[in-house]
């Protein structure tokens, strides 16, 4: 390739400047793409990502010509080839997808170095699954500082929810991160409603979980970066639920809504996905695009949740709304209903913005995370899908955090 070999730098990284034109579509990206973007160089691509016609057009409507690519990267890249992944056979991907839903997804920060934990853990990287830390009830294992690794996901088997759940209670009386508690305990109890999607007990106690979320936001409003969960790790339903009801009490208050339709918001927007348990977890977690009949299938997760809720009293009736309406479009375009402009309401629309973003900022197993500038890119090209004012009001809060 003709790259140019003007030199920029960006933490002191050296980066080389190449024609847009040189990036492949629909080829895997085998380097982070950077620009400079008002003085300031930003990364728009994760190594990985598959680039599409949409993605470059994003781009030229900027104005950009040129990206930047780190030169170290381009020189393993054009030195080797890249490592077989699992993803190359269906068989040991769907292998994968199997045990992944025996899993639960741990915040690394809460195994702290001098205690003890009663369940073992699992360390998941490169697709593949190792037991880290042996340990039961009778026999309790002590958290060192090398234990557990800085990258990968950290697991536990969902059987051992209930102590997990023990253990951040122990250490809410201990640690001082309300935030890590508050996210964790969320995550956990949204786990426990898609294994019980029908128990009113559990679905009861998301309100306790909304009010934590509202109250710590509203008293520091730097803490919803803590309340979201790390891009770094794999998708979950779950995660997905809590970075949703998270990012949605967020806007609500960045655009004034009082203390109580806040609280009705966050309850529709946590819950949004919870007809995703009604879904073939082979569905869920295909590998790549889905065909017709699969996606007809998925696109059912609104109205099955809608109908599980709605004979919920602990669930108000405002809040079903942003279960119905977070894939409806402006434009007309969303599903169930194609519902266009005024049809769909205000819960609808905040929560459709929260799930968009938190889904193209998340990894998946076949793709890389699109980096939060480009995700705002995406979704404010959609510039009929998606309410204006509200983007405006969603980006300014996303600015807030670190």
């Amino acid at each position: 390739m003709g790259y140019a070999t003007k030199i920029k730098k960006i933490n002191e990284k050296e980066l080389i400047k190449i024609p847009l034109e040189e990036l492949k579509i629909k080829k895997t990206l085998p380097f982070d793409v950077y620009i400079r973007d008002s003085g300031i160089d930003k990364k728009i691509f994760n190594k990985g990502t598959i680039l599409s016609n949409s993605f470059i057009e994003v781009l030229k409507e900027k104005g950009i010509s040129h990206v930047y690519v780190e030169k170290s990267d381009l020189d393993t890249y054009k030195s080797r080839a890249l490592p077989e992944s699992v993803l190359d056979s269906p068989v040991a991907f769907k292998n994968y997808s199997f045990w992944k839903e025996k899993f639960y997804q741990i915040d690394r920060n809460l195994l702290i170095p001098g205690i003890e934990v009663d369940f073992p853990i699992y360390h998941l990287k490169d697709f593949n699954f190792k037991k880290i830390v042996e340990a039961s009830s009778e026999k309790p294992s002590m958290i060192y500082g090398d234990t557990i690794p800085e990258e990968g996901d950290i697991l536990i088997e969902k059987k051992d929810l209930p102590l997990f759940r023990e253990y951040i209670e122990f250490l809410s009386k201990r640690v001082e991160e309300k935030e890590l508690i508050i996210k964790e305990s969320a995550k956990v109890l949204i786990a426990e409603v898609l294994n019980e999607p029908r128990s009113g007990e559990k679905i009861k106690k998301v309100g306790k979980v909304v009010n934590n979320i509202i109250e710590t936001i509203l008293d520091k409003p730097d803490s919803i970066y803590e309340l979201l969960h790390l891009k770094g790790y794999d998708y979950y339903t779950y995660t997905h639920s809590v970075n949703v009801g998270v990012l949605s009490v967020g806007l609500g208050i960045q655009i004034g809504l009082d203390r109580d339709t806040i609280y009705k918001l966050g309850i529709g927007a946590i819950l949004h996905d919870l007809g995703k348990s009604q879904i073939p977890n082979e569905i869920l977690n295909k590998q790549g695009r889905l065909n017709e009949t699969e996606y007809n299938i998925i696109k059912q997760h609104v109205l099955f949740g809608y109908e599980i809720l709605k004979e919920k009293k602990e669930v108000p009736k405002e809040s079903l709304l942003a279960v119905l309406q977070h894939h409806e479009k402006l434009s007309g375009r969303g599903y169930p209903y194609g519902l266009k402009g005024e049809e769909i309401k205000l819960f609808g629309r905040i929560t459709a913005i929260a799930d968009c973003y938190d889904a193209l900022t998340t990894r998946r197993p076949y793709k890389p995370p699109l980096t939060p500038y480009f995700a705002l890119s995406i979704i404010v090209k959609e510039k009929g899908d998606h309410d204006t004012e509200l983007l405006k009001a969603f980006i300014k809060m996303l600015g807030k955090i670190k």
